[in-house]
């Protein structure tokens, strides 16, 4: 009790109306303010450097909320959540900064952003609380991904409001398995005005690729005192609103995640495979980079990596896919075991598991191919979530051919951004394995 009357004299806290931060006064200290900050980091990728990524906010003692990892051969998109002040996340930016091989790094707390995340849930489900569930999976728009005769395991995206809502609902019922991706975001796209009232796109558009979006600009703008005159220059913002800012000399594809990296084959005659493994860890600072060191000290590629928060409080899961035989990756498995924050190591990939990746990617658009990327958004069951004059964002979940698919029929019309969540995935208790259904369906 002494104890608890002498912090209340020393410090005082308050929350806000969102729930999102907490002022604290000390003594003599005012105002420190301490948040959660989403920071974006494009980096050429290379062998280690999530390693050493996570090193620089671990050798700080602050403990990533979560990660979410796009990665391809040649460069990759971290999104980390991590909470601090604002001066210290300055800090910590100005270190990733200096690494090498990182391109850009961004604290995006304070854009207008579409934030969103994955969740696979696995629930106990019996007879008489599955009505009930169903209701709730409707009600948050979930998609149930396995049923059995104990457990339903369903699928949910959206921000991290929405997330919280989902689980205190789920909760009661009993959550044996939750497996969560880290948060990913894009800028919500603006239309710039000026004096003029007027609106034009604050992002580059090359115009030998869009010479019809060119054609439908407004090239005059109104204002009260009378008509002014506004040239294609002008027309044109050199870094306005995205991630990776399109440029004219270099066209789209030389700063956007493509999507034919990270596919799981099947094997070949060496017995090399992709390997998808759960790790159940507490929930410590560095705990992160000891295990990618593990990985990048034997030399192992990671092909995906998504972080978050366990079904347990205080735990969280790391689901990451590397490429390895059968014996190396068990030897490899051994040496995870061994740290002391690893709580659980489990292979998943001879069982049946169900898989999900989620995705934002950002689509130049006109009035004339609207439509069109908005069917193919349809045929895909891709949302919809930011729609601005001259780009739609679209977020799309499923497993590697569906997303796949999708980005290779929109790269006509120019991907601006990609951002991807690595996979996530959970052990089918129905024991149907998918890959021998997935000839049956264009879309899995």
């Amino acid at each position: 009790m002494n104890l608890i009357f002498f912090l209340n004299k020393l410090c005082v806290c308050e929350i806000s109306k969102n729930g999102y931060y907490f002022l604290m006064k000390l003594k003599g200290i005012h105002g420190i303010l301490i948040k959660q900050h989403t920071i974006s980091v494009f980096v050429g990728d290379e062998s280690g450097i999530i390693n050493r990524i996570a090193g620089v906010i671990a050798r700080r003692g602050y403990n990533i909320e979560s990660l979410a990892v796009g990665l391809n051969k040649d460069k990759a998109l971290f999104t980390i959540v991590v909470s601090g002040t604002e001066k210290i996340v300055q800090q910590v930016v100005e270190q990733l900064n200096k690494l090498v091989n990182v391109l850009k790094v961004e604290d995006l707390s304070k854009q207008p952003l579409v934030e969103r995340e994955l969740m696979l849930i696995k629930i106990d489900a019996d007879s008489s609380n599955q009505g009930k569930i169903m209701c709730l999976v409707k009600t948050f728009r979930a998609k149930v991904v396995d049923i059995s005769e104990q457990y339903l395991t369903v699928e949910v995206t959206g921000d991290p409001g929405k997330m919280e809502a989902v689980l205190r609902n789920l909760k009661k019922f009993g959550i044996k398995e939750l497996a969560r991706t880290g948060m990913i975001a894009l800028r919500r796209e603006k239309t710039r005005r000026e004096k003029t009232g007027g609106t034009y796109p604050s992002r580059k558009v090359p115009e030998a690729s869009y010479p019809d979006l060119w054609d439908t600009m407004p090239v005059e703008e109104f204002s009260n005192n009378g008509r002014e005159q506004i040239t294609n220059d002008d027309l044109i913002v050199a870094s306005g609103g995205g991630l990776y800012p399109m440029d004219l000399d270099y066209g789209f594809s030389s700063k956007v995640l493509n999507a034919d990296w990270g596919i799981l084959f099947d094997g070949d005659s060496s017995g090399l495979q992709s390997h998808t493994l759960s790790i159940l860890v507490s929930n410590s600072p560095g705990v992160l980079n000891l295990i990618t060191g593990v990985l990048s000290r034997r030399g192992y590629n990671i092909q995906s990596l998504a972080v978050g928060p366990a079904e347990t409080e205080g735990v969280s899961r790391i689901t990451t896919v590397v490429p390895g035989t059968d014996e190396s990756i068990g030897q490899l498995v051994k040496h995870i075991y061994k740290l002391i924050d690893v709580l659980e190591v489990q292979d998943m990939t001879e069982l049946p598991f169900a898989e999900r990746e989620l995705v934002l990617i950002k689509v130049a658009v006109n009035a004339k191919t609207r439509r069109s990327v908005l069917d193919i958004a349809y045929i895909f069951r891709a949302n919809p979530v930011d729609v601005s004059y001259h780009t739609i964002t679209l977020e799309v979940t499923g497993d590697f051919s569906k997303i796949l698919a999708l980005q290779r029929l929109l790269e006509p019309y120019g991907i601006c951004e990609v951002a991807r969540t690595g996979r996530v995935a959970l052990v089918r208790e129905s024991g149907v394995d998918s890959k021998y259904l997935q000839g049956y369906s264009s879309i899995p």
